[in-house]
């Protein structure tokens, strides 16, 4: 696939995934690269431009990410962005100092600078004044040689900076987040202005692209998939068939943990209603005999991934001549697998299952490694893909084994199959399952007394939980009506069997995660 293209080299910030997000609504298409990629891997993949990301470290550390210094010799349209900004004016001449105190939050610049840039080509378009978000420790006391300023603030003289003739740029703020009004405009600048990008990213061409360079890894051969029913392995399956058509085999693990009717809604949905050919397994006994026990969420998750492959390893086995394996791989995925500094911290196992491909011999396809969840969407729409499908709440991998805090068992299973039932239904009926980004209940391992018809009760708690987000990453908890909630937790109360409280979770991510576990 060949497009207009720009790199993002990585540095580390928080934010370097909103940045290619925001070029790709731009219908720019990018990749983001480690911080070191050289000079001359650049030159050889033709960018039309290079952004710098941001990223928590000075420029002054001795282990802070650098950058071959041959980039800006390139002649390529280059973007820096905070630590991006004062990496490019520390190695080219200009003044950097840590700041008094950590810039953190909503700043006011005013346009212009110190008067010798005026607007500049980034800021075309924009006010005199404009609202930004920064965060940073260093701050930029003087441009480099033959660099011009065009933005300052009351504490800061240089928030952003230019050299027209090296195409070299730079702003201390981030206008990838959505604090910052006027991000968009001042990236698309950059894009469409600077770069002379004409935004050539559409889902129709990927398709039509993707279908082929299936057909032309796969060829002849047979290939299977994992099937979740879930919006990424529903569309890499839909995907697939278009490409090899009855080649596909999806394989449908039933583990125990799922939603209730699960198994039945999704051998319906993509079976009778997509014509995808599925396999479908009973496996319930093999995963719940494996969760016995086991309290830790990270053991759960391994547990069921060791299960999982083991299981597949049959039914695979089961097929002849199969070749290859697709899987429903994103972006975020890719991006997470390789940290700018060594592994990154966990915060928890990833739900996509590894060690298939190695286990089971199998030539790896993945064909939406390089789209984020929004994208797999509309992919999902240009397939015909009905919208109730594509537009359904994500759902982890390891099910409702990480919404059971505790032990995980067959009645423990069934209660919260029967509270989350009721929690979405009701969520659809009045209208806010698609107002809202992720809806799920959770079964707690702590018992709290209540009275029902006059007896003292000392049974399990649900909490409810949902989120409104765009690319959760951050997420806010969704202001549901009193009314909603109040219907929710009478009928959980009354119709299942074992519960008697119901609570909500007000918490934002961060500090908290979207799941429990």
């Amino acid at each position: 696939m060949t497009h207009q293209t720009i790199l993002i080299l990585d540095f580390g910030s928080q934010y370097t995934q909103l940045i290619a997000r925001r070029l790709r609504e731009t219908c720019v298409y990018c990749e983001i690269q480690p911080f070191d990629l050289s000079a001359e891997a650049i030159r050889e993949r033709r960018p039309a431009g290079v952004i710098l990301s941001g990223g928590p470290d000075s420029v002054f550390d001795d282990q802070a990410p650098q950058l071959d210094r041959g980039i800006f010799d390139l002649g390529i349209p280059i973007l820096g962005i905070c630590y991006g900004l004062q990496l490019m004016a520390h190695h080219l001449g200009g003044g950097v100092e840590p700041a008094s105190e950590r810039e953190y939050g909503r700043a006011e610049i005013t346009i212009g600078g110190d008067g010798t840039g005026g607007h500049g080509a980034l800021f075309e378009g924009l006010g005199d004044h404009e609202t930004v978000w920064m965060s940073h420790g260093d701050h930029i006391t003087s441009p480099p040689p033959g660099f011009t300023v065009n933005a300052a603030t009351a504490n800061a003289p240089v928030v952003a900076l230019e050299n027209p003739e090296r195409k070299i740029y730079g702003i201390q703020f981030h206008p990838e987040v959505s604090h910052t009004p006027s991000g968009a405009d001042i990236l698309r600048n950059f894009l469409l202005g600077i770069c002379g990008l004409e935004g050539d990213w559409r889902m129709a061409s990927f398709l039509e692209e993707a279908v082929e360079s299936i057909r032309r890894q796969v060829g002849d051969e047979r290939i299977i998939c994992a099937l979740s029913g879930g919006v990424d392995s529903t569309v890499m399956s839909a995907l697939v068939k278009r490409a090899v058509g009855d080649q596909l085999t999806a394989i449908f693990v039933d583990n125990g943990v799922l939603r209730k009717g699960e198994k039945e809604q999704v051998v319906h949905n993509l079976r009778d209603g997509l014509g995808l050919p599925i396999m479908a397994i009973d496996a319930r006994r093999d995963f719940l005999d494996a969760l016995a026990g086991k309290t830790d969420p990270e053991d759960k998750r391994r547990a069921i991934g060791r299960v999982f492959i083991d299981v597949f390893d049959r039914a695979a086995h089961e097929l002849e001549g199969v070749k290859f394996l697709a899987q429903g791989t994103l972006y975020p995925d890719v991006i997470e697998s390789v940290s700018v500094k060594g592994p990154s911290k966990t915060i928890k196992t990833h739900h996509n299952v590894g060690g298939l491909p190695e286990r089971l011999g199998f030539e790896l396809v993945e064909p939406l490694r390089f789209l984020f969840k929004d994208e797999v969407r509309r992919l999902g729409s240009e397939l015909g893909i009905p919208e109730d499908l594509i537009h359904r709440h994500p759902f982890p991998g390891p099910g409702l084994a990480v919404r059971i805090l505790g032990e995980v068992t067959e009645e423990r299973v069934a209660m919260l199959q029967r509270a989350d039932a009721i929690f979405i239904d009701e969520l659809k009926a009045s209208g806010w399952y698609p107002r809202v980004s992720q809806a799920l209940a959770v079964l707690l391992p702590v018992k709290s007394v209540g009275v029902m018809g006059d007896l003292r009760t000392y049974e399990q708690v649900v909490a409810l939980r949902s989120v409104d987000t765009e690319d959760f990453m951050t997420a806010d908890w969704s202001q549901l009506p009193y009314e909603l909630l109040g219907r929710v937790a009478n009928r959980i109360v009354n119709e299942v069997e074992g519960v008697n409280r119901v609570v909500y979770d007000v918490t934002s991510k961060p500090p908290g995660t979207i799941e429990w576990e």
